[in-house]
Formats: C-alpha cells, structure tokens, sequence
C-alpha cells in the first residue's frame, strides 16, 4: 500500500444511499470531498439483491436528494433499477465516486486529522462519513448440530431466488420481511417449506403513518444513544400485511414454528421430538454494521455498539454514521447525509477560525 497520504476535508465510506446522499450535500456546500466505495459499480447493496425482487417487492425506497425516482418497472429486478438510478445520481451531480476501493482501517493520525487506510492508498481527513451500511456482515447465528447438516445452508445475502430450491425441503429461518419474502416465492417450487423463528412474528395491519414512523425511529435512536447496537427500523415497525402475505397465512405457508433445539445430519429437532427432514435451510437472520474498520478508534461502547448523537460519534466528533440505527431506512439516510454535513461544515468553521487565531 502506498504511504504517502493525501490531505481532503472529509472521506466518505460507501455510496449507497446514505453516502450519495451525503455526498450531494458535500458536493452543494462545496467541502473538499472524496467518496470510496468497495462495490465494483454503482447500487450500493441493492446491485447484489437476488434477481426475483423486483421493484414493485421494495420494502420502500425514498428518492436520492435532488433527483426523483420515476417511471421505473415495477417488474423490473430492483438491483437494475435501483442500480440505473444510482448511476444516474452519480452522472448528474458529478459526485465522481471511487470504486472499487476497500478500506481496511481508520486510525489517528494527530493535528486533528485521520488516517483512512485503504486499496488505493492512504487518505488524510479532517472528518469521516461513514456510509458502509449492512449488507457486508451477515449475521449467522449459531445452533448445535449446525456443522453435522449435510445439506445446504445459506444467507440471505447469498439468496439466488426460488429457482435453486424445486423439488427440496427448505427450512427458512429468522422473522424478518426477507424471510417472508423467501418463503413466499420458495414455497411455490420446493417439495416443502418450514417457517422457523426465534419469537412469535408480528404482523401490521393498516396504514404506517409519520407518527407511527417517528415512534419507531425513536426504539431505534434511544439504542443507538445507550451505545448499544443497533436494530434496524423495520425490526421495530413490524411485518406490512399485504395480500400476498395474506394469502401465505391462509395457505400455511407462514404458519410459524418455534426455534428448534438442535439440527441433525437430515434436518432439524425440536425439545418436544418433533422432527423436520430438510435438504436446505435458508438463513435470513439479518445484518450487523459493517464498522469493523473503525475499530482503531474505539468507538465502542461497553454495551457493544457505536453511541451516537444525532450522527455523530460521541467518542469523536469528527467521525459521523449515517444509515446507522436509526438512519438506515432509505429517507433516514437522506436525512442524516443533510445532517452530517452541517454538523462538519461547523467543526470545520471552528478549526479553521481557531488557526486563524493563532
């Protein structure tokens, strides 16, 4: 890796949704700015979701500040259209994202700055946006007899759609709207399909207004200010009734069964003696934040997660999360890009009125 670093006001770690967003408000105030990004084009998380959701199965998708999403395919798959639109953002507002670029370690480098250590080279900030999201990390759970199940076991972040599971046995588990959504189409191919999860779903019926939004944003920001990791906002919003949903309850498809005890060579046990043959399980228990790079700052709480205010880092004010607790729905993030970026344009205010004090 080459040593030598390069001075700029702010990095920017990712570009999906929060980190574009972060970058256009850059961009508009005209901070010295670079955004890396590891994927290998443009699309955030959403260029590796499986060929089957389509745009029309988004769990929501809020428009990028300044450009409207419009006129997109509702059977289009959503990491083309999400994709296109991203690509476009980029063009328009000039943003000039660099990619593919990993980056292994943000450390202190003293004068006030940072050291952002990555593929291409050192970089030197004044202040860090971190836009890394979730979708890095998978959550695998473990349970006993996982190493002894001679069949398949995936992620959701390895889900290749139904196509792959005709004629099996699937257990899908975890209570999330990706396991709905697996089961779902899975269930119209397999042999058999079991729904497994660790506490009962719940399920929403009705409208989800603001003030149902604002109430649930809040579970996630009062964890995030205890310094403990956070959920996501969907966790907490519980799961939208819709008619396909409907129809999956009526038809058993989503009728639930309790964590099992432990998995066999063939399948999995319950406390009980119940027993389930499978030749598949499918693992959609979610993601944790992918901040394993900051870890030489020791941001950490001792309950585990990053304490923010706001966007802020309370161990360093130079450091902000966005699309981080409760920022990481898709309007969350365009809100706390807006949001990080005035907070850095008044500590940069602050360093300089102070160098020019001395």
């Amino acid at each position: 890796m080459n040593d030598i670093s390069r001075d700029v006001d702010v990095v920017v770690i990712g570009a999906g949704q929060a980190g574009l967003s972060s970058a256009y408000h850059l961009a508009r105030t005209g901070i010295d700015h670079v955004v890396l990004d590891h994927a290998p084009r443009p699309g955030g998380a959403w260029q590796f979701r499986w060929p089957s959701l389509t745009y029309g199965k988004v769990h929501g998708m809020h428009a990028l500040p300044g450009m409207e999403l419009t006129g997109a395919d509702a059977l289009r798959p959503s990491s083309e259209v999400i994709g296109a639109y991203f690509a476009a953002y980029e063009d328009r507002f000039d943003l000039r994202v660099r990619r593919p670029v990993d980056v292994s370690a943000v450390r202190e480098a003293g004068a006030g700055r940072l050291r952002v250590e990555t593929s291409d080279g050192v970089w030197s900030p004044r202040a860090l946006i971190n836009a890394t999201g979730t979708w890095d990390r998978p959550f695998w759970p473990r349970y006993p007899g996982q190493d002894v199940f001679r069949g398949r076991q995936l992620h959701t972040a390895n889900y290749p759609g139904p196509q792959e599971f005709a004629g099996a046995r699937v257990i899908v588990v975890g209570g999330g709207t990706s396991a709905v959504q697996h089961l779902l189409e899975i269930s119209e191919v397999a042999a058999e399909t079991t729904w497994v999860t660790r506490r009962p779903p719940a399920f929403r019926d009705g409208s989800f207004g603001e003030a149902e939004g604002r109430a649930a944003v809040a579970l996630v920001d009062e964890r995030v200010r205890r310094g403990l990791p956070p959920q996501s906002v969907v966790s907490v919003t519980g799961l939208p009734l819709n008619d396909a949903v409907r129809a999956g309850l009526a038809s058993g498809v989503l009728e639930r069964r309790p964590l099992f005890d432990h998995l066999t060579a063939t399948g999995a046990t319950w406390a009980d003696g119940t027993r389930v043959d499978a030749d598949v399980i499918v693992w959609a228990t979610g993601f944790r934040a992918a901040v394993d790079h900051l870890a030489p700052l020791r941001l950490r709480e001792p309950g585990g997660g990053i304490r923010v205010e706001g966007t802020r880092a309370v161990r360093d004010e130079r450091v902000h999360l966005v699309g981080y607790g409760p920022s990481a729905s898709t309007i969350g993030a365009n809100r706390a890009g807006g949001a990080a970026v005035r907070e850095i344009r008044r500590l940069l205010a602050r360093e300089r009125a102070g160098a020019a004090a001395l």
